[in-house]
This record gives C-alpha cells, sequence and structure tokens, in this order.
C-alpha cells in the first residue's frame, strides 16, 4: 500500500495519524499539487491511498477507517461513523473554504467564519463532559475531525480567540496534541512552518463540496465557489461541483421530462370517513397520545404528533390510502394529580387541557385526520370487551403485590403519585413506573427513598389485590409477530434494541390494574373499586378515536391483511406499543390489526438542558407563536434537528443559522429570484426550454434527489428527506449562478431565449419543491403553489421529475417566502425561554409554627395549611437535588422539610416519633424484600 499526498495537505494529517497508531507498513511518496494520482478521476485529488490490490481510496475517511479496521481499532459505534460523516458533509464545506479566505488569501471571510463557529459549538456541545467525541477512547472520529480543525485552531491558526468560547473543544483538541502520534503528523505535514505550510496546497486543491448536506450552514461565499467550471488544471469541471449523473440517467430524465407527465398519476381527493379500500396500500398510522395534564412542549411535538403529520402528508401525496389518528390520553394518574394541584374534577382538567392541546397542533399546522380523546363510552366498551376476552382465554392472573401507601393521603399510592431515587441509576426524581434517566421500567416499591408525590411523605409498603396481563403466555405469538415484521416492516433501530432487550429478558406478567377512580372500570367482581392501568388503557384509545370517527372501525383495526399500521412515538413510549399492546391484541384473539412498522425518536434537549416547565425553561406549544415566527419555520427546524439516531437539541442560534441560511439564502432565494426574474422580464410566462447538456445534468441530478427523497420517506427517515429538498434547491441556486440569466437577458435573441430556458427550468423545480415541502411546512408549500398558479393535479409526488409547468404557463404574482431574523430578535427569545431566575435563600428553613399536641383537637385549616407547606419544601428540596447544589445548602432545605412534617402529623394528632420509627421499618422491609 502507499500513501500519495501533495507538500503541507492538512487531510493528509488524518492518515499520517491513523498510520501512526498502527504498526502497517505503507510508503509514502509526495507528488506536485496538480498531479491527479487517480486515473480516472476528472480532476485531481489529494491524499490518496493505493491498495495493493492496484485500487485507490481517494476519499481520505473512508481511507483512516480502511487502516484502523486493519489493525482492529474501529470502534463498532453508529456515532462513530455519524461523526466522521458530520466532518465530511458538514464541516469540510464551510471550512475548507474558510481556510482558503483565511489562510490562502490572508482575508477571513466572516461570514464562514460565523458558520464555522456555529459548527464548532456543536462539537463542543458534544463533548462537554467527555474526554473524546464518541468513546471513552480515540476512535477515528477524534482523528478526522482533529485533523481537519487543526489549521484553524492550532497556536495562530485561521480561528483566532475561539479558546475562550469553546472550553471542551480546547481541553480536547490540548489533550490530543500531547499525543505522540497527532504531534508527530503535524511535524511531517507542516515541516515545522506551522499553518502557513497549508498555504500551496488549500488552493491547489478543488473545494469539497458536499451537495446533500443540509447542516453545512452554506454562506453566499461558499455557493460562488462552488460554481467555478474550471479546475487549476485547466479540466472542465461540473458546475454541481463532484456530483455527475451518467449518461442513462441523464437519457431516463429527459424521457421522463418529456413524457412523464402523461404517465403521473392524478391526486385522489379525500372524502371522510377514509376505510380501507381493495387494491390500495391501506396505512393506519397513529401518534402517541398526548397526555392530557400538561401542555406539550416543542420534544414532545417533534417526538410524535409532528412526525406522524409528515408522513401521513407524504402518503397523501403518493395516494396510499391512509389514515391518521391520534388524541389526548385522559385517563390514570397524571389526569388525577393534576386535577388535585388545579383544585377541579378530572373531567374539567380533560376539557381545559383536550382544547389547549388542539389549538396548539391547529397552530403547528398538524393535520389529522381525526383528534378525539379517550374518555368516551367507546373506549370503555372497547377496553372492557378487550379484557373479556383475555379473561376468558385464561390470560389474566390474579395477585397480590406490595404497594406503597401514604398515611398522611390515605390511600394506595398509584405509579404516578410516586417519586424517588431510581435503584439502577441513582438518579433521584425517578416517577413510580419508569425512570426518565436511564428509561428502564420498575415498580413504585423498587424506588429507593421513595415519597408520596402529594404531600412529599414516605409512605409505606402494603398488600393489595390486582389483576395481571399473563405475557409469558402470549410471549411464543408475539415472538412470532416481531420475527415477520422486523424483517418486512419499517422498524427503527432504537425500538428494534428496546424490544428485544425485553424479550430477551423474557416477559413477565404485568400488572393491569390501578387503585384509581379516574379511568376505564375493571369489570370484574371484586375488583369494581379499580380502573385498568394507564398503560393497558391508553393504546386502546387508538381504537376507540377511530370508533368515535366512524363507526365502520373494524375494517381498519380488525384486517390485519389488508392494513398496515404505523406507529410513531418517542423511545421512552416503545415497549408499551411494541410488547404491552401487541399481546393484548394478540391475547383477545379476535383478528385486531396489530404494529407493522414502530418509529421511534430519542430525545430533543432544548439548549444545554432538558424543558421543563416547572423552571420555564425551553419553549412550549402555546408559546411558540408569541414568538411571531410562522409555525411552519418551527416545523422546518424541528424536523431538520429531528433525534432519529441519537438525542439532539434545539438551539436558538442553530435556529437562525437554518432560517437565514437553508431557508432564506437557500430555498427562498432560488424560488424567489427565478420567479421575479420570469415575471419582469417574460411577463410571467414559462418559455421554450431548449436543454443544453448541463441542463439535462440537471433533470438527472434532481431525480436522483427526488427518488432518494422518496426511499427516505418510505423508511420514515424525515430528517434525510429534508436534506435532499435543500439539496435539489442547491442544484438550481448553483445552475441559476453559473448561467447568469439576469445578463444574458441583455444579450442577442439567442441569449434571451436562453435566459427564458435557465428560469423556466427553474420555475418547475419550485413547482417540484413545492410538493416536496408539503409534509414539512404547508403553508409554504400552498403560498409557492399559488405564486406559482399550479394545477392541483400537479400537486402530487411522481416518481421522476416531470415538467408540470408547460410553455405559456403564467405563474402569479411572485413575493418572498421567508424573513431574516435578526441576532436581537435571538437574544431576546434565549432570555426569555431560559427559565425563571433562581430565588436565594429558598434552603433556608420556614420558621416553626406553634402546632396543637399530640391526641388534641384537629384543626382542618391547619392540616390544610402544612400540608401545603410540606408540598411545598418538598419541591424545594426536589429542585436543589436536581440542581446538584451543595450538600449543606440540600441539608439545610431536607431539615425544613422535616421540621415542617413533624408539624403537620402534630396538627393530625399523630406522634411523629411514632410515625416516624415505623415509616423507617415499614423501609427497611421493603429494602430487604
Amino acid at each position: 500500500m502507499k500513501v500519495f499526498s501533495d507538500a503541507g495537505n492538512f487531510q493528509t494529517l488524518k492518515l499520517e495519524i491513523a498510520l501512526l497508531k498502527t504498526d502497517l507498513e505503507i510508503a509514502k511518496e509526495e507528488v506536485a499539487h496538480e498531479a491527479k494520482v487517480v486515473p480516472y478521476l476528472t480532476r485531481n485529488k489529494l491524499p490518496v491511498l493505493q491498495l495493493t490490490t492496484g485500487d485507490y481510496l481517494f476519499v481520505v475517511n473512508s481511507a483512516v477507517k480502511f487502516i484502523l479496521s486493519n489493525c482492529g481499532k474501529v470502534a463498532e459505534v453508529c456515532s462513530v461513523d455519524e461523526w466522521m460523516e458530520w466532518e465530511s458533509s458538514q464541516l469540510q464545506p464551510v471550512l475548507f473554504p474558510y481556510l482558503v479566505s483565511a489562510i490562502g488569501h490572508g482575508k477571513p471571510d466572516e461570514s464562514l467564519k460565523t458558520s464555522l463557529g456555529q459548527l464548532i459549538k456543536k462539537l463542543d456541545q458534544q463533548l462537554h463532559g467527555k474526554q473524546f467525541v464518541v468513546e471513552g477512547e480515540i476512535t477515528g472520529a477524534d482523528i478526522v475531525i482533529w485533523s481537519s480543525l487543526y489549521p484553524a485552531l492550532c497556536p495562530k491558526g485561521a480561528f483566532a480567540g475561539w479558546e475562550s468560547e469553546f472550553k471542551s473543544v480546547k481541553q480536547w483538541f490540548d489533550r490530543l496534541l500531547q499525543l505522540p502520534a497527532f504531534s508527530t503528523a503535524v511535524e511531517t505535514v507542516t515541516k515545522g512552518k506551522g499553518v502557513s505550510a497549508f498555504k500551496t496546497s488549500l488552493l491547489s486543491q478543488p473545494v469539497p463540496l458536499s451537495l446533500k448536506s443540509a447542516n453545512s450552514g452554506l454562506s453566499a461565499g461558499v455557493k460562488a465557489m462552488s460554481v467555478v467550471s474550471t479546475s487549476h488544471t485547466g479540466e472542465s469541471q461540473s458546475i454541481f461541483g463532484t456530483k455527475e449523473a451518467t449518461e442513462a440517467e441523464v437519457e431516463a430524465a429527459i424521457k421522463t421530462w418529456e413524457q412523464g407527465k402523461k404517465t403521473c398519476p392524478k391526486p385522489l381527493k379525500i372524502q371522510h370517513p377514509i376505510l380501507p379500500q381493495e387494491g390500495k396500500r391501506n396505512i393506519l398510522i397513529t401518534s402517541a397520545l398526548p397526555y392530557v395534564n400538561n401542555v406539550p412542549h416543542l420534544g414532545n411535538i417533534i417526538g410524535c404528533v409532528l412526525s406522524a403529520d409528515v408522513f401521513s402528508r407524504y402518503c397523501k401525496l403518493r395516494n396510499y390510502n391512509s389514515l391518521y389518528i391520534c388524541g389526548t390520553d385522559e385517563y390514570g394518574t397524571a389526569t388525577e394529580t393534576k386535577a388535585m394541584e388545579e383544585g377541579i374534577t378530572p373531567q374539567e382538567i380533560c376539557d381545559k387541557y383536550n382544547k389547549l392541546h388542539k389549538e396548539i397542533y391547529e397552530w403547528f399546522n398538524i393535520g389529522f385526520d381525526y383528534f378525539g380523546r379517550t374518555s368516551t363510552n367507546q373506549q370503555t366498551e372497547i377496553a372492557q370487551d378487550i379484557f373479556w376476552k383475555l379473561y376468558n382465554r385464561q390470560l389474566i392472573i390474579k395477585d397480590s403485590i406490595e404497594q406503597l401507601f401514604c398515611n398522611i393521603c390515605e390511600r394506595f399510592l398509584a405509579d404516578r403519585f410516586v417519586e424517588g431515587t431510581c435503584p439502577l441509576c441513582g438518579y433521584e426524581d425517578a416517577r413510580g413506573d419508569q425512570c426518565d434517566k436511564c428509561g428502564k421500567l420498575i415498580n413504585a416499591v423498587e424506588l429507593k427513598t421513595p415519597r408520596c408525590k402529594m404531600c412529599s411523605a414516605s409512605p409505606s409498603v402494603k398488600s393489595t389485590q390486582h389483576l395481571f396481563l399473563d405475557l409469558p403466555k402470549i410471549e411464543p405469538e408475539l415472538s412470532r409477530h416481531l420475527n415477520r415484521v422486523f424483517t418486512s416492516g419499517t422498524w427503527t433501530s432504537n425500538s428494534k434494541t428496546i424490544t428485544n432487550s425485553w424479550i430477551r429478558d423474557g416477559l413477565k406478567p404485568r400488572c393491569i390494574s390501578r387503585d384509581l377512580k379516574w379511568g376505564t372500570p375493571v369489570p370484574l367482581e371484586g375488583y369494581t373499586d379499580k380502573v385498568f392501568y394507564v398503560w393497558f388503557d391508553a393504546p386502546i384509545g387508538y381504537i376507540s378515536i377511530t370508533a368515535n370517527y366512524t363507526d365502520q372501525w373494524k375494517k381498519w383495526w380488525k384486517n390485519p391483511n389488508k392494513v398496515e399500521m404505523y406507529n410513531f412515538l418517542g423511545k421512552d413510549n416503545v415497549p408499551f406499543h411494541s410488547v404491552i399492546f401487541p399481546c393484548t391484541l394478540l391475547g383477545a384473539d379476535d383478528n385486531y390489526t396489530v404494529v407493522s412498522h414502530m418509529v421511534a425518536t430519542e430525545y430533543l434537549n432544548y439548549e444545554d438542558g432538558k424543558f421543563s416547565k416547572s423552571r420555564g425553561v425551553g419553549v412550549f406549544g402555546n408559546h411558540a407563536k408569541e414568538t411571531g415566527i410562522p409555525a411552519d419555520v418551527f416545523r422546518f427546524y424541528l424536523l431538520y434537528v429531528r433525534p432519529e439516531s441519537q438525542d439532539s437539541s434545539f438551539s436558538w442560534d442553530d435556529f437562525q443559522l437554518k432560517n437565514n441560511s437553508e431557508l432564506l439564502n437557500n430555498l427562498g432565494n432560488f424560488i424567489n429570484r427565478g420567479l421575479m426574474f420570469l415575471s419582469n422580464n417574460f411577463g410571467g410566462t414559462v418559455q421554450e426550454m431548449v436543454l443544453t447538456e448541463e441542463d439535462q445534468q440537471l433533470l438527472a441530478l434532481v431525480n436522483s434527489e427526488l427518488s432518494t427523497y422518496v426511499e427516505n420517506m418510505e423508511q420514515a427517515r424525515l430528517r434525510d428527506s429534508i436534506r435532499n429538498i435543500l439539496s435539489i434547491s442547491r442544484y438550481g441556486n448553483q445552475h441559476m449562478q453559473y448561467n447568469k440569466p439576469w445578463i444574458l437577458v441583455k444579450g442577442s435573441s439567442e441569449e434571451k431565449s436562453r435566459a427564458g430556458t435557465v428560469v423556466s427550468l427553474a420555475s418547475n423545480i419550485s413547482a417540484l419543491l413545492s410538493v416536496l415541502l408539503r409534509p414539512y411546512m404547508p403553508s409554504v408549500s400552498v403560498t409557492i403553489q399559488e405564486q406559482l398558479q399550479l394545477p392541483d393535479e400537479a400537486v402530487i409526488i411522481c416518481d421522476q421529475f416531470v415538467c408540470q409547468l408547460p410553455p405559456g404557463h403564467k405563474i402569479g404574482k411572485p413575493s418572498p417566502l421567508f424573513q431574516k431574523i435578526e441576532t436581537a430578535t435571538i437574544t431576546e427569545l434565549k432570555k426569555r425561554f431560559a427559565g425563571k431566575p433562581e430565588v436565594k435563600n429558598q434552603q433556608a428553613a420556614p420558621t416553626p409554627v406553634p402546632s396543637q399536641a399530640v391526641n388534641g383537637p384537629v384543626n382542618p385549616a391547619e392540616v390544610e395549611r402544612l400540608t401545603e407547606e410540606v408540598i411545598k419544601q418538598g419541591n424545594i428540596v426536589r429542585e436543589l437535588k436536581a440542581q446538584k447544589k451543595d450538600k449543606a445548602e440540600i441539608d439545610t432545605a431536607v431539615s425544613g422539610l422535616l421540621q415542617l412534617k413533624k408539624q403537620l402529623a402534630l396538627a393530625q394528632g399523630q406522634d411523629p416519633l411514632e410515625l416516624a420509627a415505623g415509616a423507617g421499618k415499614k423501609r427497611s422491609k421493603g429494602k430487604k424484600k
């Protein structure tokens, strides 16, 4: 094997470091900057790794992976590949031209510098609290990212003054620089000349433009560099960078462009109720039912309802027969708790928040076919019917369980009424049914230091009778179903992993009843004082909501051979939808439609932390419209950062960058300037289009992106499809920029005709973009189509790019689609949603209040007052723990809480010492068990 490189090529750092970390013997040859080592490439590409087979690896990151894999040093973690891809597709398109401007020309491009800063900020967030990018050791991700950033971040580098702003990157960069492999590689490549060693190579190498990267934040400077028609060798290059279609692809594109409209199907008119049809692809789409007890934040919205809405709109644009069902989940502990907090009935809570949810989703342009609720007669009838079928098949077990009982509230505590320390990971605010930190399901009695959510008292363990679903009996049938749909369906990696972990550990009987009043009543004698557990009951809500939509609901829900069911949800909801609900339906043995596809997201965080309603951190649905930013812009950004394979963050700085670069400068700029030019110079009439070879290349490349868009959407890779849209727009921008119709139109009749072709082709691309945008930005899509006067029959996603606006078509009045978001606006929004300022001296112990003697007369008003104080002080303690305050500060607050609890016990006529001793014994007993 041999490495070919020119002198001072900063990309060679990657190979040098990789080689120094291995024992491979590889020859090296320094060649001229303009040397074309790979014979079949149309332009030079350095460095290059030549294999013993004679083949070449000219994509540097692939060469790094090859070297590391040959010595067994490749980490088998998908995040490593993702960060290596981030380096090549997002960092390089901004970094390389910036280095050219700063090192090559000595005049740093400030717009590129801003974009580069945003990318380094993303890396800084990833490195926070870590030594390396992904693993606990150096991986290929560290090597390629560090090497690329070296010319910018090294002493006297091209990105001066960055150290104080990106402290995590600074620590990581310095840590690696001290390692022999990295420092030796730098010395080898620069020969001690510092960043000046990179200048000649930077000016010689072609710009590495990744047209599929939507996160690159390309500025006008990058775009201008991407349309250069010749390389330094004088060879002709594609105006679309490195992307070039084959002859066969071009021929196919020309054919469909000219004839495709004849074969393109007409959009189907939607008539309600939507029912399954013979010969159609019948798709039942559900998104996790949002809890009615609270306002959804942006993470909730992208995790289920918005993602499902995008897929639903896509299905309709493909003429699939689809039905999108959702509604509020209204039964269970969460609702009862909220009702107690607000001092109203559970039904009033449901009515209040169901209306609020509807208003929020309407503002976000989420187009359910039907949005219902679970507190209906149909819910009771269907849930009880399924229960009896399970009971009659001997799949319901009666058993006693130990449950936490609050002596102060005098009630058994359902899971959501209990909080405490997770027994698995030690998180101090785990819920009684699940830990939000580690994601594991737990039983409330397993919590360490449990506390009643209503009064913060320590509950005791008591025995009570309940009903269980016999999951082990149903497990074989569930496994057969999952084996089939895992192969035939679309299942995200996390949904498979979580489901398999449950199956691997072996299913256990699951309790399906609770000691509550608000819920679907258990109809079995002896248990009629209980209701069904929310995770048995809530998924049945999909069925009952459909039954409220149409009395022919069984055509959807008892038709498994002709209906595909998609679940869109967050990863914390996976086991209930992939195990509990399917087992419920399979066990009922009533020909129910069971999930075929499961699309689960990871978590969306807010800036550097989590959304928090209590602390006012993050954007919640009812506040989004108060920002003055259109709903479609929120939709675009949430889908752009959709946490598909790992957690992601909503960042206001990135939000501004994506709006101003991708929406305003890329998409909006392309559509608006093309339509304005057509309107001003050709009276808004589409011209005859005489296609040149480069036009035909454009058709083929758009076809390629369209095909990938469809493929991504079919697999519910919604974040990737939005990048296809932006790539098509970028191709259009490059085509316009290269042809310069604003100059051609002033020339000869032939040149003016050419200008007409260019902008008419651009108008047709705009028509395609308007349709592909419909799932993501429905209002913007309609606006573009109104400006184009696009016929209704063209609003459909065909398999190929066809001419929907023929010569002679008259467009409407163009106008700008997007507005620039100013930094001052972002600064104000960051401040508004940063959370409430911390109240000082929260930890101070409350002043003792004289209370009644033990066994004295009970004063209800005093009990109520002290109960409220206990709850308030308990919240303060939890908040301090969550913020990881000093131990002394927390201890003071805990002391105050204990003092209040003693006063409450006295007010209730109890001896606080005996109560504490009894609770301690019960807790010890529970721990031992």
